[in-house]
């Protein structure tokens, strides 16, 4: 039986956070990344509509730069090493190049909050509820959304702006956290959301 849950949708300041739209996932030369233009073509339609507003923008990248950190991640998935300072693979995707007023957080686990100043760069800038991107939808885009609760933000999902590798693992965990953490929404409808609420604000 499905749990009963409400929609919350976007407040009146929502931001986006693009969780590790860099280059080491988005490229299948990189034993991590996988070829999603699809996913990228969502995100560039989301920080357009964003910037148009004038509304807060957070990427991600995942940047180890000692061998001690995050030793147990790393030692579970031994690809995770390629993601070194000044490497090509911890770049965001030029296709989504950060403004010079758009932070780059670095993070060394998968959640975009855990071990980082994430949660008080959003609550400087204003922002009222999330909306999630990135890869890989069953890793670090659940943990960020998981994590984006429990810091009692509403947090939407747009679904084609996020991609895994397995998509029995994708269409899974977008279910499960349409079910408990967050709305999952067509990018279509995150888009018509954006706009009502700039209208209505």
């Amino acid at each position: 039986m499905d749990l009963k849950r409400s929609s919350l949708g976007l407040g009146q300041r929502p931001a986006l956070i693009l969780v590790d739209m860099i280059n080491g996932f988005t490229d299948s030369g990189c034993p991590l990344g996988t070829d999603c233009p699809e996913v990228v073509a969502a995100n560039v339609s989301l920080l357009s509509a964003f910037r148009q507003l004038q509304l807060p923008v957070f990427f991600t990248t995942v940047v180890f730069h000692d061998e001690t950190t995050a030793s147990v991640f790393r030692a579970r998935v031994e690809a995770l090493n390629v993601l070194q300072p000044g490497s090509h693979w911890v770049a965001v995707d030029t296709r989504l190049a950060p403004a010079v007023n758009e932070a780059v957080v670095e993070k060394q686990w998968a959640s975009a909050f855990f071990g980082t100043d994430l949660d008080q760069q959003l609550r400087a800038a204003g922002a009222d509820s999330l909306v999630v991107t990135g890869l890989t939808t069953s890793g670090c885009v659940r943990a960020t959304v998981v994590d984006g609760l429990q810091f009692n933000y509403p947090v939407v999902v747009a679904a084609e702006a996020v991609g895994d590798r397995n998509p029995d693992a994708h269409a899974a965990n977008l279910f499960d956290m349409n079910a408990k953490y967050a709305d999952v929404l067509p990018l279509a409808e995150v888009l018509a959301s954006l706009r009502l609420a700039h209208e209505s604000a």
